[in-house]
């Protein structure tokens, strides 16, 4: 077995007596027996107390002006580490125990031979903590006769050992489940140890092994396992060691029945549904963690504490909630910029019990100089399938400098969030107006001037391994719609859009890959007054850097661009992490190219290309981008800044 590290202790220290301190240890345990019943006098004699605790005070004082005057004591001798190793050095150096009995101002010479000798055990338990179990250490004493003398420590550490052989068994479910849950996280256990073949023993490192072995069992499934049995068997002739580790997996855990704390402006039921933990559901550590999280987020709690009884039914036991609620009204400020809109300022109220019932009514007004809005709308609570009812109305104005497009919509229907998807189904109203200088002579089917009622069905799923800075994983969105115009000719219409962003992991050092992808089409007659709130446009921080917030689209005369029935984007961008060593996580150099392209028919797509490059910041609030592109197609170089990850 290698000897446990010894770290240094700040405890109690026996040292031993000088000679001095034995001749006077008697008559100061006499004058202490003494002074006790004195101070009892004084204790039950009314006297004046303020008057003696003064006294006491300046006595203290006098003591510690005295004790401060004392010339600081010298060592008894010098340590000196002699090895090639710098780490081994300055560890014994940190850690002998030789450095405790410096204070010891009278030892003799046989008193330092003796500990010299207790020390040479010490400094070799101190190098086996770091793998080295056959070494040669020398003390020995140096200096002039007469001066302090030194104690010399010379260190040859040998050959280090390292690991021969692992061998991790399990005991429990785990050990005979065929659950492909628990056989997969049984192999990554195995997979995942950290101390493998090769490796330098320390005892910090097989230490470390072993709780991140444990960690990795409790956290999913088995709560209540533990480590049965481990072992290192030490070869040091040959400098090697073999590892045996036996975990004790326990009975799996399933999620049973809520029992919720806390919960009195909201139903109690409502903290389960938004958390997403079923009955039946296997017990997860992680998947605890995330609910927390959603319902701090929701809205309705300042915080959650989610936990189980590992002492509970293994079967279905219970997931407690301590719960503090939120206030029910809410109002919110934000001020922000965006090099397509400008300076932005945003008000937002929210009210958890619309008109004393438990539907959420939010109201949202943003000014800025692009696109000015007002935005109301109601939600209920979800129902037992997760399920909720929402209403919403906008009023929106979009000036791109050359049109101006005045939209309102009104929308009814249900809404589903889970933990990798979101369904919407919804009936939607909008009507567009589109103004501007010149806009007389365009039709208003190309300009997106006109109204429709349709219904649609959204569709999102995301499969990052972390938010909001993923480093691999994907996200997919679908929009469908259909439906037909309410202006002029009553023309039916159908609307497919799609988006997708890939993160491919490269390596640490070189970061990662984000591909995105986005198309869509209007399918109808030509005379369709379609909204322009249907119809395409591109090109801004988000779409096509490079290029003038939803610049690209279909030219319709006098410098004027509208929107399109088809649009396709795409772009490639290289995630580089930079300045690691000072700025840890924190800072990324991209570099992207990105293209897009707007048109009435699918052979009418012209690619508008943007390359650049620019600067990531990783802040608490998401990822802060700074970019600068040039494009291709409008020869011109643009600054384009964006804050936070959406999908």
């Amino acid at each position: 077995m290698a000897p446990a590290a010894r770290p240094p202790t700040l405890g109690t220290v026996t040292l031993p007596l000088p000679r001095f301190a034995r001749t006077l240890i008697w008559p100061a345990l006499l004058a202490l027996t003494l002074a006790g019943p004195l101070s009892g006098c004084a204790a039950l004699d009314g006297g004046d107390k303020s008057h003696a605790t003064t006294a006491d005070a300046g006595a203290a004082t006098d003591e510690t002006k005295t004790a401060s005057s004392e010339p600081e004591q010298k060592p008894a001798f010098d340590i000196r580490v002699e090895c090639k190793d710098d780490a081994l050095r300055k560890l014994v150096e940190e850690h002998t125990e030789l450095r405790r009995y410096r204070v010891v101002t009278d030892l003799d010479a046989t008193e330092l031979e003796r500990l010299m000798a207790l020390g040479r055990r010490d400094v070799r338990d101190l190098l086996a903590t770091q793998g080295y179990f056959s070494p040669t250490i020398t003390i020995s004493r140096a200096g002039e006769p007469g001066a302090r003398p030194t104690v010399v420590i010379a260190i040859e550490p040998g050959p280090a050992t390292r690991i021969q052989n692992v061998d991790i068994d399990f005991t429990g479910d785990i050990a005979r489940s065929t659950n492909a849950g628990a056989m997969q996280q049984r192999e990554a256990i195995v997979s995942d140890w950290t101390l493998a073949d090769g490796r330098r023993f320390t005892q910090e490192r097989w230490s470390d092994a072993k709780t991140d072995a444990l960690r990795r069992l409790v956290e999913r499934r088995y709560p209540q396992g533990k480590i049965s049995q481990s072992r290192a068997d030490i070869h040091a002739d040959r400098a090697q060691a073999d590892l045996s580790v036996t975990l004790d997996s326990g009975p799996p855990f399933h999620l049973g029945p809520a029992a919720i704390k806390g919960a009195r402006l909201y139903p109690p039921e409502l903290a389960p549904r938004l958390s997403w933990l079923k009955p039946g559901d296997v017990y997860d550590q992680k998947k605890l963690v995330d609910a927390q999280g959603r319902l701090a987020a929701s809205g309705y709690y300042q915080s959650a504490y989610i936990s189980v009884d590992p002492k509970g039914d293994p079967a279905a036991v219970p997931v407690r909630y301590l719960l503090t609620e939120a206030k029910p009204k809410k109002v919110q400020l934000g001020i922000g910029y965006s090099t397509d809109t400008g300076p932005r300022l945003s008000v937002e109220h929210r009210n958890n019990l619309f008109w004393g019932s438990t539907w959420r009514a939010e109201t949202k007004l943003q000014l800025d100089k692009t696109t000015p809005l007002l935005q109301w709308g109601l939600t209920s609570l979800p129902n037992a399938e997760g399920w909720s009812r929402a209403g919403l109305a906008r009023f929106m104005r979009q000036d791109d400098g050359a049109l101006v497009t005045t939209s309102k919509t009104l929308r009814a229907g249900v809404a589903k969030t889970e933990e990798n998807y979101d369904r919407n189904f919804y009936l939607q109203f909008d009507d567009a107006n589109v103004t501007g200088s010149g806009t007389q002579a365009v039709p208003d089917a190309l300009l997106g001037d006109g109204a429709a009622l349709s219904v649609n069905y959204d569709w999102t799923g995301r499969y990052f391994d972390s938010l909001p800075f993923p480093s691999r994983g994907y996200g997919l969105s679908l929009n469908l719609a259909a439906g037909f115009t309410v202006i002029g000719r009553h023309l039916p219409f159908t609307r497919i859009q799609g988006r997708w962003l890939g993160i491919v992991p490269i390596s640490k050092k070189s970061g990662r890959i984000a591909l995105r992808a986005e198309a869509g089409a209007v399918l109808s007659s030509t005379q369709a007054r379609i909204p322009a709130t249907y119809l395409f446009r591109t090109g801004g921080d988000t779409t096509v850097r490079g290029y003038s917030y939803r610049s690209i689209g279909i030219p319709v005369g006098d410098g004027l661009v509208g929107p399109g029935r088809y649009m396709a984007v795409g772009s490639v961008e290289w995630q580089r992490p930079i300045l690691q060593q000072r700025f840890h996580g924190l800072l990324e150099q991209v570099y992207f190219v990105d293209v897009g392209s707007v048109a009435n028919l699918p052979n009418h797509l012209r690619p508008n290309w943007g390359v650049g490059t620019g600067v990531r910041i990783n802040s608490p609030v998401g990822p802060m981008e700074l970019d600068l592109a040039y494009g291709l197609q409008s020869r011109a170089f643009r600054l384009h800044m964006n804050v936070g990850f959406t999908f």
